[in-house]
């Protein structure tokens, strides 16, 4: 099966490392021309440069700070008053790990706004033009412990759930504009934050980083943890017309990991 997407125009949060740039390089190379949003402008411009541009196409970035609302929404307003964009992967930073115990109110508020209002203001400022077109794929980055809570992780456990009931009411209300919105639920996956959870849990535990790593690709089926390239395949099918009748789901890509139906 071919997969193609050659003249679409993708915005992606989060892609200057990890997932983010995996989904970027796996878009471009599907035809996308892909804009880049993330804080750091070096590695940007790194990942921009290595984007495919085999069917010319145009790539470009953003600097933005997720974790600041107020600037962030300057942005992203400026961006989009010239801007179509037809699919529109929201990803960020992940907030602090800790457990529920451990985070103040205060906490709770900056998570959401980083991972919640920045979601919905990108995706109202996108929403006009995939209407007036007709077509559009709003994709989630969101994660397994909206289903099945992670202990060390209550702040993204709350949130990321928040996001994904909102993105199920969005989707009925845009389905018949040709938009679909989608959630992907997030297992392990060889990144950098992953890396940091995992120092952070030997600290406490008194072990070494790579036990933690080697107990956390025992839980799951297939025994290893997610390259980032596997996620990009997933959100470049999604966002093709070929994924077009799914709209409104919960897709766990997470080696079998999730327990629950």
């Amino acid at each position: 099966m071919n997969i193609s997407i050659k003249g679409k125009n993708a915005l992606v949060g989060g892609s200057s490392k990890g997932i983010g740039k995996a989904i970027a390089v796996q878009l471009a190379a599907s035809g996308a021309n892909v804009t880049l949003m993330a804080r750091n402008e070096a590695d940007l411009k790194t990942v921009v440069s290595e984007l495919d541009t085999a069917l010319g196409q145009k790539h470009g970035y953003l600097l933005v700070d997720f974790s600041d609302f107020e600037s962030f929404n300057k942005v992203m307003t400026k961006f989009f008053k010239n801007a179509t964009i037809d699919i529109l992967v929201n990803n960020t930073q992940g907030p602090a790990g800790g457990g529920a115990l451990e985070k103040s109110v205060d906490d709770y508020q900056q998570a959401f706004n980083l991972l919640f209002k920045s979601v919905v203001l990108t995706t109202q400022l996108a929403l006009g033009n995939m209407q007036k077109n007709q077509w559009g794929r709003i994709i989630n980055v969101a994660s397994i412990s909206v289903k099945e809570p992670l202990s060390y992780l209550a702040l993204s456990n709350s949130i990321r759930a928040a996001v994904v009931t909102w993105a199920k009411s969005l989707s009925i209300d845009v389905g018949k504009d040709g938009i679909t919105v989608n959630n992907i639920l997030t297992g392990y996956f060889d990144t950098d934050r992953i890396a940091s959870l995992n120092e952070k849990k030997a600290e406490k535990m008194g072990i070494f980083p790579h036990e933690v790593r080697t107990a956390m690709e025992s839980q799951v089926p297939v025994k290893r943890i997610g390259k980032p390239e596997e996620y990009g395949y997933l959100v470049a099918f999604l966002a093709s017309d070929k994924a077009a009748y799914i709209n409104g789901a919960n897709i766990p890509i997470d080696g079998g990991l999730l327990k629950s139906l």
